[in-house]
């Protein structure tokens, strides 16, 4: 079983800017369109578990349903998803441990954990396995931070870096158990 985190970053440690916008993401230029690893990452998981203000902003991408997985979308507030979800996305709710359990009972074991409070909470709860962050050069100097704080110091082992498209540089980390 192996929960796992695959996000972009300012140089400052912000996952979004301070109004949500994501557009800092597209500020090295892509000619190719390289997916940067993602295929690839995704190929090794099973399932998503978003959070809910995650799952609303994908909800506004001008594009198709980005995922071929399924999707547990983690909210205690939300109580059913928009029609143009079903069978895309399903809604999970309670302790973090009880999700990850329920979500393995379905046959998924390698999980994708997104969105920053998400990834906050199960690191807190000391549930991710890996992390693959993506720097990308700008700073933001505010907006929604990937980590927050911690109960204790955790410590990872770099598996591997890789600089993409000549600017941003790709980390990769496993947890130290």
């Amino acid at each position: 079983m192996l929960n796992s985190v695959f996000i972009a970053t300012s140089l400052d440690g912000y996952i979004a800017d301070r109004n949500d916008g994501l557009d800092w993401l597209h500020l090295i230029p892509n000619p190719d369109n390289l997916d940067l690893g993602w295929s690839d990452f995704m190929d090794r998981v099973d399932a998503i578990v978003m959070g809910r203000k995650t799952f609303e902003k994908v909800c506004t991408f001008d594009c198709d349903w980005p995922y071929s997985k399924p999707v547990f979308v983690l909210s205690n507030t939300l109580t059913s998803l928009p029609d143009d979800c079903e069978g895309k996305a399903e809604l999970i709710e309670g302790p973090l441990s009880g999700v990850v359990k329920a979500v393995h009972q379905k046959g998924h074991s390698r999980l994708y954990i997104d969105g920053g409070a998400t990834v906050q909470s199960f690191l807190k709860e000391d549930l991710i396995d890996e992390m693959i962050i993506t720097v990308i050069p700008v700073l933001l100097g505010g907006g929604a931070s990937l980590f927050g704080e911690l109960p204790e110091p955790m410590e990872f082992e770099h598996v591997n870096t890789e600089v993409l498209l000549g600017a941003m540089v790709q980390n990769h980390y496993r947890r130290k158990r």
